[in-house]
């Protein structure tokens, strides 16, 4: 009888509950930290600089493009994308204005979504970046973008 009780009390308690929370927490730091790499070190550089090296770095190579740009429907694949930055004079050169940063990110299991903000010549773009976690690193799948007026 006393053994049942104390068996009972025991399972009473969650079992490795706390220890799983702290877990779960250290790899969404981790996570975070490799997707803001990625859009720090890679994509906004990469678009900086004109850079396609770097900025293909960033993006899985089937990687699709969507959006608007003053109401002009925009589509297009991470390739036409890269070299179309690698065609154009970039905001290094060009010596105009360039403020880029990290709105907000969103991790789940090997999925993410961050929100971006990119002004650069005249624009002031939003981008919603889709990552997922590919062979061991976070790679852009998807980018939607709106240039949004002032």
């Amino acid at each position: 009888m006393k053994l049942s009780l104390i068996i009972a009390w025991l399972l009473s308690f969650p079992l490795g509950g706390h220890a799983q929370n702290v877990k779960n927490m250290k790899t969404s730091q981790t996570a975070e930290t490799e997707i803001r790499n990625v859009i720090e070190n890679y994509y906004f550089k990469g678009i900086y600089e004109g850079n396609t090296d770097i900025l293909a770095k960033a993006f899985y190579k089937d990687a699709l493009l969507f959006g608007d740009v003053n109401g002009v429907p925009y589509f297009k694949t991470a390739e036409q994308y890269i070299e179309g930055v690698g065609n154009r004079i970039s905001p290094q050169k060009s010596g105009k204005d360039f403020k880029a940063e990290i709105i907000s990110i969103d991790i789940m299991n090997s999925i993410a979504v961050a929100k971006l903000n990119v002004r650069m010549y005249d624009f002031n773009y939003y981008n919603f970046i889709t990552f997922n976690h590919i062979d061991r690193q976070w790679m852009i799948v998807n980018k939607t973008l709106t240039n949004v007026q002032p």
